[in-house]
This record gives C-alpha cells, structure tokens and sequence, in this order.
C-alpha cells in the first residue's frame, strides 16, 4: 500500500497533465453520461486520482448533488483541490482506499482507468455494488489492447504503459498486459452478474472500454 502512495504521489503532475488532455476529456465524459446521473444525485468516484472527471460530474449532478472523490494518494487529492473547476461546494475528496471505499448510500460509482490495477478485483467491484445499492448506476472505463490488426503495433506501446503506470511491475518477466486484462475482465464478469440495463462499448478505436449496468 505504501508503495502505490509513493508511485503514484511521485507522478502526480505528470498524471494531472496527461489526465487533463483533450481527447481523454471526451472519453472521461463518456463515462460520465453512462452513469445518466440526475440533478440533486451523490456520485462517488474511486480512484479520483487528481480530479479530472469532477467538472463533468459535478454538471450532470447540479448544484444540489454532490461529488465524492476516493483516493489513496493524498499528492493527488491535494493537486485535485488547486483546480478551482474540480474544488467547491457539493466537491468532497476523500483519502482512503478503493478498494474498501468508506461510503454508502450514493446514486451511482465512476471507476476509470482503476479496476485493473487491484490484485483481485472481483470483491471490489461487489463493494462498490453495495455502496450504491440496488438501482444505483456503476460505470467502469479501462485501458485494453485492441483486436484491429492495425493495431498490432500499438499493442506492444500499449505493455509498456501498463508496466510504467503500475508500481512495481517495470522489470517483471511475464507480459503485464496480460495480467492487466485479465483483472479487468475480472471486474467486468463481476459488474456484469451484478447488474441489469447493461452497456459495453468501446472508444479509441478499440483500445477502451466502457462497461455500464444498474445494480440489481
């Protein structure tokens, strides 16, 4: 646990910037719009990280609803709070883990870029499930490699991310891409028997995807 703070309170402005671009802007609100989140609704994100999908969240659930942000790491809650548009009323971060989110009774849960990173991820997601409750809306986006044989190339950029943003896997043998995908897929299996009104899509050509169900 120590070392995910320290990994992650080392990149946090690298992480703020490349979270922060525009063409991950427009998959960010993709999820965002899957939760089809209400005015006066309380979203909690885990794995906030430094904030970046909190402007889009807080104009789904107005100025009556509230925003949660869950994270370990307290270098990115503390750059999350320098965004005025990611700060301020109905805007709580709290620093805790994911993993064992301190928070019931909300309307809906974000997971982006976060579902793949825990050793077993099957019981997690079954604690966000029960976070919101039945009818809450979950919403889980992930890196994946892409099936495009276009894409081949990409695939082998696409290790080499997965080994620099998890700690501790940089000079590991065995192929983190594919242990990556396999604790999503974990998670998705998991969201899958626990919702119903399901929606699974793909964005950037393939290389994200978008898992989406009401809590049954």
């Amino acid at each position: 646990m120590t070392d995910v703070r320290s990994f992650y309170g080392r990149w946090a402005r690298l992480y703020d910037a490349l979270a922060s671009l525009p063409f991950v802007g427009s998959w960010r609100a993709r999820a965002v719009e899957s939760l089809d989140l209400s005015a006066g609704d309380t979203v909690v994100e885990m794995g906030c990280g430094t904030g970046a999908n909190v402007p889009s969240l807080r104009k789904q659930v107005g100025p009556g609803g509230t925003v949660v942000g869950v994270d370990l790491t307290r270098g990115m809650l503390d750059r999350a709070g320098r965004h005025p548009d990611r700060a301020g009323d109905g805007v709580h971060y709290v620093q805790g883990d994911a993993a064992h989110p301190p928070i019931r009774d909300a309307d809906a849960v974000l997971a982006t870029f976060v579902a793949g990173l825990f050793p077993d991820p099957e019981p997690v997601v079954d604690r966000w499930c029960d976070a919101v409750g039945p009818g809450g809306r979950i919403a889980l986006l992930n890196f994946q490699r892409s099936d495009a044989t276009v894409a081949l190339p990409l695939n082998v950029v696409f290790e080499g991310f997965v080994r620099l943003s998890s700690p501790g896997s940089r000079l590991a043998r065995d192929s983190q891409a594919t242990a990556f995908e396999r604790r999503v897929r974990a998670a998705r299996r998991r969201l899958t028997e626990r919702t119903v009104d399901r929606r699974y899509e793909t964005l950037a050509g393939g290389y994200l995807g978008l898992l989406s169900g009401t809590v049954a």
